[in-house]
């Protein structure tokens, strides 16, 4: 399993509306998503116009291919990319150990 790690910066004072446009946008778009597999999204205690966005995919390429080349790429940046300061930064990590 891959994670995808965003980490976003919002417009400041948008906290409210950015917080249900990701959750719609995650939960109606990106979970129909080839490989999707779950998400987790945190947001800054120190600086909270800053989130970030956790999407597990099963491979790299449902993320950056399937996904990135797919219309739902389209549809969850019209959802979430008016919020954005600057484009979010993204890596993607394998797995390298857990707690139980």
């Amino acid at each position: 399993m891959i994670l995808e790690l965003a980490d976003i910066q919002i417009l400041p004072g948008k906290q409210t509306e950015f917080e249900s446009a990701i959750v719609n946008g995650v939960q109606n778009v990106i979970s129909k998503a080839k490989g999707f597999r779950g998400y987790k999204i945190n947001k800054g205690i120190e600086s909270p116009d800053r989130y970030v966005l956790m999407v597990f995919w099963d491979t790299l390429e449902n993320h950056t291919v399937d996904f990135r080349g797919s219309e739902l790429f389209t549809q969850w940046r019209g959802i979430v990319g008016p919020f954005f300061a600057a484009p979010p930064k993204v890596e993607h990590f394998d797995l390298l150990s857990k707690s139980d």
